[in-house]
């Protein structure tokens, strides 16, 4: 009931599939064109497209940092989610200007936030609503290369004494055929979680791409 427009899809899914496009003359010359993305359940069937919108010089002198807007869309081409995010600092040795994303949903209608926490030695993100109250936590582990396997990011109660789900760093040659040879990730939560806190989660894997995997080794 009272679902924000477009989202009610999530409320049935308990698997989120993002599989990024990456363009021939971005994987030959390495440059840095607008990240698309289409999102998907776990027949490979697509959800949502969701595109990125930054300037040149974000995207390529401040790359993994980069501020930008993601706007995703349902398959009507109905805008359902924006997620925004600021350029912050990425660095544990300044705790107080760590990173911060906003969803909305609809857009202009706050969903909620992640907000990275500070920890010298594992990437943790809480997880708000739209009153910035603490929902979830996310902990990632302490070596993130993988080595070219799954990558496992843990959801959390928001008190970290449990385990709900994980987001998934998928490597290429380890993802299921109706997928094509580039980045994946994978979300795996409750299936009665709130649609706005899956909106959330979604653009928190956005945030743990570019932090942790912008400049990997995708697509070996």
């Amino acid at each position: 009931h009272n679902l924000p427009p477009g989202l009610e899809y999530l409320s049935q899914l308990d698997q989120i599939i993002i599989h990024q496009q990456v363009e021939l003359l971005e994987a030959v010359l390495g440059t840095e064109k607008s990240s698309k993305y289409e999102i998907k359940n776990h027949l490979g069937q697509r959800v949502y497209f969701a595109v990125e919108e930054n300037d040149c010089f974000d995207r390529n002198l401040c790359s993994p940092l980069r501020s930008f807007t993601i706007r995703i869309v349902d398959n009507s081409g109905r805008e359902v989610i924006t997620v925004n995010r600021p350029l912050r600092c990425n660095s544990c040795w300044f705790p107080c200007f760590l990173q911060e994303l906003e969803v909305h949903s609809p857009p202009g209608t706050i969903a909620g936030y992640v907000v990275q926490n500070w920890d010298p030695f594992l990437p943790k993100f809480t997880i708000q609503n739209e009153s910035k109250e603490d929902v979830l936590k996310i902990i990632g582990p302490y070596a993130t290369c993988g080595c070219f396997e799954d990558v496992d990011f843990e959801v959390k109660a928001a008190n970290e004494t449990s385990t709900i789900g994980k987001i998934s760093k998928y490597w290429s040659g380890f993802v299921n055929n109706v997928f094509t040879n580039t980045a994946n990730f994978g979300i795996q939560v409750p299936v009665d979680l709130d649609v706005r806190i899956k909106a959330v989660m979604i653009g928190a894997c956005f945030l743990i791409d570019l932090m942790f995997f912008e400049n990997s080794l995708d697509g070996l």
